[in-house]
């Protein structure tokens, strides 16, 4: 199968990310349905030109209609539709998904999906700190990274596929990982960070502070405004790789505690001075 103007694309699930590849693909021309639980998520979407066509029902025919479909769904919600609904896909269609954790969930549905019937994983590393369609942007994709998580079980060609479809709603870099490395990858860059966001806006409750924060404060605790049932979700189907990099983590702060509490100047600098360095390389590139 081939991406173009012609292909039949259906979103499940319309939240933000679903949202937000929805307006990206209808943006560009695509011809974008969307079966999502809320009719108003719906007469929203359609409202705002995300969709051309859009249910709370399972139809059928749609489903039989659809030959790339784009699962935006919480993980456990995702396995549960395959389970349920996989036998009204038609032969050839194609899968694939913006799930946040790889391992916990690619063998789970390759092992019960369909010969017929393909899932080639993703990862739209983007996003928004507030869940609903209502928050989708496309623009969030500008210079973002995209990740695909083939498994020996996938062809090329649903490779090539899934790095076009992140092409096409504007990601400046695509990757591939194993599901292994990507989980790997995304306890430290993701969830870690989300954890680091929550700890601390709890450390501290003294009331008024939000009359004298600066950017600084805002700007690392963005994350903090957070969906707690997928989160949650995540972390715990992610639970070694994130409990290893919360360990190196607290070992971390400690030795720079350490470093305050003996006036070490000299070494907080030399850790000031790498995380510089380092922090340079994560700059979004410019097109």
């Amino acid at each position: 199968m081939k991406l173009d103007k012609n292909t039949k694309i259906l979103i499940i699930g319309l939240g933000v990310i679903g949202g937000s590849y929805a307006k990206a693909l209808t943006d560009k021309g695509y011809n974008v349905s969307c079966i999502t639980k809320e009719d108003a998520d719906i007469r929203y979407a359609k409202e705002h030109g995300m969709i051309s066509y859009g249910t709370s029902e399972v139809e059928e025919e749609l489903i039989a209609a659809s030959e790339l479909i784009i699962f935006a769904l919480y993980p456990t919600t995702f396995i549960e539709w395959i389970e349920k609904y996989q036998h009204l896909f038609t032969p050839g269609t194609l899968i694939t998904d913006v799930t946040g954790v790889k391992s916990q969930v690619v063998y789970k549905v390759q092992e019960i999906l369909r010969g017929d019937v393909e899932y080639i994983p993703a990862h739209p590393m983007a996003g928004r700190e507030r869940s609903g369609v209502e928050f989708a942007d496309p623009g969030v994709f500008e210079g973002a990274n995209y990740i695909v998580t083939p498994t020996e079980k996938n062809t090329r060609a649903a490779v090539r596929l899934c790095k076009q479809l992140g092409e096409v709603l504007g990601f400046l870099r695509i990757s591939e990982l194993t599901p292994e490395k990507h989980d790997e990858m995304i306890a430290f860059l993701s969830q870690l960070t989300h954890c680091i966001a929550v700890v601390l806006m709890n450390c501290n409750d003294s009331e008024g502070l939000e009359k004298y924060t600066g950017d600084s404060f805002r700007d690392l605790t963005r994350i903090a405004k957070i969906n707690d049932r997928m989160w949650s979700e995540l972390f715990l189907m992610n639970k070694e790789a994130l409990l290893s990099e919360m360990d190196k983590f607290i070992e971390e702060f400690s030795e720079f505690r350490t470093y305050l509490a003996n006036e070490d100047g000299k070494r907080m600098r030399e850790k000031m001075r790498a995380s510089s360095a380092r922090r340079s390389l994560f700059d979004k590139p410019v097109k």
